[in-house]
């Protein structure tokens, strides 16, 4: 359990930096960045708005999981991951992962049947696989946390 801990402290740094870089993208660069889009392609300024918001929202999938990452650690740390509390933060790594791939897969959808070339479709196809992989490796974990959680009460009982 000691490795556990140790990793505990630099993990939450790592976690606060990435929240701060995500902070940046959401009211900064991914704005500015389909801003300049719209000013240098006047055909596709249409997709401005549409665009920011899906980036925004999908940065706030993954700041949800960060946050939800971060309870989970102070849980480890206070040795409390095995036990009830702990599943819900898991449940909010699960639906946010979820409410990321449903709108993943919505852009798919428009962009494939809209789609001349095949590499921006294939390109989102992989990141709809991945993000049900990483979704579905989350609820296998989640599993497990809840299994493990029964055997430690169970054994708190008899002890």
């Amino acid at each position: 359990m000691m490795t556990e801990h140790r990793a505990v402290a630099p993990l939450r740094v790592f976690l606060v930096v990435l929240f701060a870089v995500l902070v940046v993208f959401q009211t900064l660069s991914l704005p500015g960045q389909w801003a300049h889009m719209a000013e240098e392609s006047p055909d596709l300024a249409y997709l401005r708005w549409p665009l920011t918001a899906l980036s925004v929202f999908w940065v706030l999938c993954v700041q949800v999981v960060i946050v939800a990452t971060w309870m989970l650690l102070g849980r480890v740390r206070k040795d409390r991951i095995f036990s009830p509390a702990s599943l819900v933060w898991v449940d909010a790594i699960v639906w946010a992962v979820v409410a990321a791939w449903v709108v993943l897969v919505g852009v798919f959808l428009w962009v494939g049947f809209r789609a001349d070339d095949p590499g921006m479709p294939m390109l989102l196809f992989l990141m709809v696989v991945g993000v049900a992989v990483v979704g579905l490796l989350v609820v296998v974990m989640r599993a497990l946390l809840r299994q493990a959680t029964t055997l430690r009460t169970d054994l708190e009982a008899v002890v």
